[in-house]
């Protein structure tokens, strides 16, 4: 664990997986490896104080659906909206700028539904309930990530 590999995957009751890393290398192949099972139609919800690794996190689904150049995995911040192709299609919106839940909904996100893996930086303010894997990323000390996956139904 010393090299920034992610520790061993657990469960935990209804909290659902908690991976912890120690690097951004770490936190890209903790996403990487949940991924690789994606088949499209994913819904990802990333939540997480500004800074705390979503966009690595999308980096690391986007290596995992086999995106060859991940160096173009940035937040979408201004764009709201990035596209890339990989093994199915990718999604990845983020949601920052927008504070207005009529704003969010005129992006039209859900004609992306079951056309590829959605990833939604903000996730916490889709205001729909939406069939996802909620990606909760807390800062520790330095750039150690505790990171909670778990399926959700709400934003």
């Amino acid at each position: 664990m010393k090299d920034g590999t992610p520790r061993r995957q657990r469960t935990a009751p209804s909290r659902g997986r908690i991976i912890r890393t120690r690097s951004r290398g770490g936190t890209f192949r903790a996403a990487r490896d949940l991924a690789r099972g994606f088949r499209g139609g994913e819904v990802v919800l990333l939540v997480g104080e500004l800074g705390a690794g979503k966009t690595v996190f999308a980096q690391g689904i986007s290596s995992g659906l086999g995106l060859e150049d991940v160096s173009q995995v940035c937040s979408p911040s201004y764009t709201l909206l990035n596209i890339y192709d990989a093994r199915v299609p990718i999604f990845h919106f983020d949601l920052y700028r927008l504070s207005e839940a009529s704003e969010i909904l005129d992006l039209g996100w859900e004609d992306f539904l079951d056309r590829g893996v959605i990833i939604v930086e903000w996730g916490e303010r889709l205001p729909l309930e939406v069939e996802a894997l909620r990606v909760t990323i807390e800062v520790g000390e330095g750039t150690r990530r505790t990171i909670t996956v778990t399926p959700s139904t709400r934003p």
